[in-house]
Order: C-alpha cells, then sequence, then structure tokens
C-alpha cells in the first residue's frame, strides 16, 4: 500500500511547476529559423549537452526496477555495460561527422546519401521508433497511482507537463527543462541509496537477502541471453536522439566529448538504480508486481516530503525522455515528411510543420497510451525488428567504403524489416523446445541486412562505383 503526505504532495507540485516554468521561460534567439527551432541555433554547448545526453536515457525508469529485482546485476550487465561500449564508439567514430554535416535528422542523411525512397522509408522507421506512447503511459500510471485519478486524465496531464512549454521554446526548451530534471534524478536517487544504506546495511545486507544468482555478473541467464541484449544496444546508433543532439552541438569536439563524459554520469546514475533496486528485492523480498520495486522501497523508508522528492525524481527520469521523443517523433513529422513532400514551402515552413507534428503526435500517442497498455513490451519488439533495416546504411552513410546503391538500399530496409518481423509471428508458433527459438527477431533481422549490403558492396565493386546512389 502506497501513502502520501500532504507534504509529499507539495514537493511533487513544486516540481511540476518547475518544470513548466523552466520550459517557457527558454527564449529562441530566431522564431522563424528551422536551426533555432529544432536544434536550438546548433550551439549548444558540453555542459548542456552532457546534461541533457544522460537524462534523456533513463525513460523506463520503472522497468530498470523491475529487471534488477528479478535478476540482479545481470541487469547492469545487459543494459548497461553493452550501452557504454557503443556510445564511446558512436562518440569516436560518429559525432564528428554527424556534427560537420550540418544536417537536422537521421532520414536527411539517409536521404542525401541513398535517395529520396530510402529518406522517406527511413523517416517511417524513426518515426516509430521515438514513439512516446510508453513513456506517456508511465508518467500516467505514477499520477494514477498518486494522486488517485482515472488514467485518462492522468495521460493528459502527462502530456501537458511535457509538451506545452516544446510549442514555444522547441529544442531549447527540452534541453532546459532537461537540466533540471538531470539534478532531480540524480538528487533523489541519492537520497535513497544513503538512506538505504544508514538502515538497512551495506553490502553484507544485500548479499544476506537476495538470491546468489543476483550477485553474478551473468545471473543464471544463457549466453544466448547476454548476446541478444548486446545487439539490441546496437541501438545506440540508430538512436535519433544521439543524432539530434550532434546536429544541435557548438562543433564537432562537444558532441564527441560530450558523449564521452556522459559514460561517466550513465555508469554512476547505474550504480544508483542498481543497488536500489538490489536493496528492494533484499528488504521487500515478496513483492507480486516487481515493477513497484523503487515506489515500494520508497514507502518503506522514506518520511514525508523525502518520499516526495523521490517520485519527483522517478517522474523527472520519464519526463525527461518523453519530452525528447515527442519532440523528436514531431521533428520527424515535420521535417522528413510534410516539408519533404512541400519542399517549396521554404525553410521557414519547418517551425509550422513542426509544431504541426506535435498535435499529430500528442493525438496519435493519448489513444496508444490508453487502449494499448502493453506498449512498453510492444515498443522492444518494434526497436528489434526496425534497426535491423537502417543500421548498416547509417554506417554507410558516413564511411564511404560501406555505402551501397539506392536500389539496395531501399532493398535493405524492405527485407531487413520484413525478415525480422515475419520471424517474430513464426517464433510464436515453435515450442520453446525448439532448436530455432532461440533465434530472436533483431538477430533475423540482422542477418538479412548483412546480407543484402554485402551483395549492395559486391555490386559497387563490380561496376567501379565509388560513389554508388
Amino acid at each position: 500500500m502506497i501513502t502520501f503526505d500532504v507534504l509529499d504532495i507539495a514537493v511533487l507540485l513544486i516540481f511540476f511547476g518547475a518544470v513548466l516554468l523552466t520550459g517557457f521561460l527558454a527564449k529562441r534567439e530566431d522564431p522563424e529559423s528551422a536551426a533555432d527551432y529544432l536544434l536550438s541555433g546548433r550551439k549548444l554547448g558540453l555542459f548542456l549537452f552532457v546534461l541533457t545526453n544522460v537524462s534523456t536515457w533513463y525513460g523506463g525508469i520503472l522497468g530498470v526496477g523491475e529487471f534488477t529485482y528479478k535478476y540482479g546485476i545481470v541487469s547492469w550487465f545487459t543494459q548497461g555495460f553493452p550501452y557504454y561500449v557503443f556510445a564511446f564508439l558512436f562518440a569516436i567514430f560518429f559525432a564528428r561527422k554527424i556534427r560537420e554535416s550540418a544536417l537536422y535528422t537521421i532520414p536527411d542523411k539517409l536521404e542525401a546519401v541513398y535517395g529520396r525512397k530510402t529518406g522517406l522509408l527511413s523517416a517511417v522507421i524513426v518515426f516509430l521508433l521515438v514513439s512516446p506512447a510508453p513513456y506517456i503511459l508511465m508518467i500516467a500510471n505514477l499520477l494514477t497511482l498518486i494522486f488517485d485519478i482515472p488514467l485518462l486524465l492522468s495521460i493528459i496531464m502527462g502530456v501537458i507537463l511535457s509538451a506545452l512549454y516544446l510549442f514555444k521554446g522547441g529544442y531549447k526548451s527540452d534541453v532546459y527543462t532537461d537540466t533540471l530534471e538531470f539534478f532531480v534524478m540524480f538528487g533523489g536517487f541519492i537520497v535513497i541509496f544513503a538512506i538505504a544504506q544508514t538502515n538497512l546495511g551495506g553490502l553484507e545486507f544485500i548479499k544476506a537477502h537476495v538470491p546468489e544468482n543476483h550477485l553474478k555478473l551473468t545471473g543464471n541467464t544463457s549466453v544466448t541471453f547476454i548476446i541478444v541484449w548486446f545487439l539490441i544496444a546496437l541501438w545506440t546508433f540508430t538512436d535519433p536522439g544521439f543524432h539530434q543532439r550532434c546536429y544541435a552541438a557548438k562543433n564537432g569536439k562537444t558532441a564527441m566529448y560530450g558523449l564521452i563524459i556522459s559514460i561517466f554520469f550513465w555508469a554512476a546514475f547505474d550504480f544508483l538504480t542498481t543497488t536500489v533496486g538490489l536493496y528492494s528485492r533484499a528488504a521487500l523480498p515478496e513483492l507480486k508486481n516487481p515493477i513497484y520495486a523503487f515506489p515500494l522501497l520508497a514507502e518503506k523508508l522514506l518520511s514525508p516530503g523525502i518520499k516526495g522528492l523521490f517520485y519527483a525524481a522517478l517522474f523527472a527520469t520519464i519526463l525527461s525522455t518523453l519530452n525528447s521523443f515527442l519532440f523528436l517523433s514531431a521533428t520527424t513529422f515535420g521535417r522528413d515528411f510534410i516539408y519533404k513532400l512541400k519542399p517549396d514551402s521554404g525553410e521557414k515552413s519547418i517551425v509550422k510543420y513542426t509544431k504541426t507534428g506535435l498535435v499529430v503526435t500528442i493525438l496519435i500517442s493519448i489513444p496508444l497510451a490508453y487502449f494499448v497498455q502493453s506498449i512498453i513490451q510492444l515498443w522492444y519488439l518494434i526497436g528489434s525488428i526496425l534497426i535491423p533495416g537502417i543500421i548498416l546504411l547509417i554506417i554507410g552513410a558516413y564511411y564511404e567504403k560501406f555505402r551501397i546503391s539506392s536500389k539496395f538500399a531501399v532493398w535493405e530496409i524492405i527485407l531487413a524489416v520484413f525478415g525480422s518481423g515475419a520471424w517474430f509471428f513464426i517464433r510464436e508458433q515453435l515450442s520453446p523446445d525448439n532448436m530455432f527459438y532461440v533465434i530472436e527477431p533483431m538477430l533475423l533481422g540482422l542477418f538479412v541486412g548483412i546480407v543484402v549490403h554485402v551483395f549492395g558492396l559486391i555490386d559497387n565493386k563490380n561496376r567501379g562505383n565509388k560513389k554508388p546512389g
């Protein structure tokens, strides 16, 4: 049972008010400039780059608690460590090149290299990848839990908290609110970590009260399980948010070093969340629904006011991702669909189209969050099906020796996505004991994408084209 004191509610209301105020206070230098609205004028410095990059990475915070409660530190080994590796590689090999291209989005780059059809197909993929619906649902569930209000009203409140200021301030509002939320999320988890250590004990308490496998790096999981999660971390290379922040950075060095510095903050926050998840498993061994591992530990340990701060940290962690995904989705709709279909309207129209994209994204996301309440699982499924279609094309877009022709690029997207999607439905009909059941849809999709890409490279060699497409 979760209860809230008046002081807890007051802390939350102050936090919500601070988020809205921060978002509306963000001032754009040129209201008609697409670069100003979409990328804060491409002037994002190292400090703000790191804070927004770190805070937007943890939208599924309740899932982190659930995963750690169930499996232990293998959650860090699969959900944290591989992302550090790929983020570092992204920083070294892509960050500067992305900033130097001075474009706006992933589909922008793919269209420039592989042609209009590839650009539009990749825009569909990116639009689906950055759906904010799962995060709207998470915010709504927390609001319903705290204020005991209907889910639909909670969904609308969540949209207001994350979207209204984006119409006015664009990406700058996103960055400023993310900065506030960075400090709140770290502050809340530092507090509960310190109180848990003081009241329950240190590592010895955890060792004595969690299953032995919870403290093993790979837990009790299979090699295939670990490999699949490492492959899912390839998402990093196709993450529209990473590309957006690199485009917005002041220069290539800011983008590269900002990503590298972010890794250290991710590691610090992962330490806090993983340890708090283990404390929850140790102190509350009989939880029926581990998704509430963090909230119920807060209920057990935190006093009024402090508990409100921790819930503000949960909201901050989700909101920082939600507003970013809302804006990315709107940018994809406005820049990569409407503007590409009406290029004669001029760049000034991109701001108007993106605001239209915000409305469309909200209108799509509200019913999705309300009617498809298993959407978080759907989101992971969509990611594993869609990423194989564009990941190799992104690498080729920035490294010419890996490029293929426009014709092969289109087929790579279609066949890789079809392959992973078809295998998902076929696999559902197999028994878990079947030897082919261990093959995840993403693995098959990547295999198909690699095969098509290799044929494309062979075709380039045969035609002697160094600059295909």
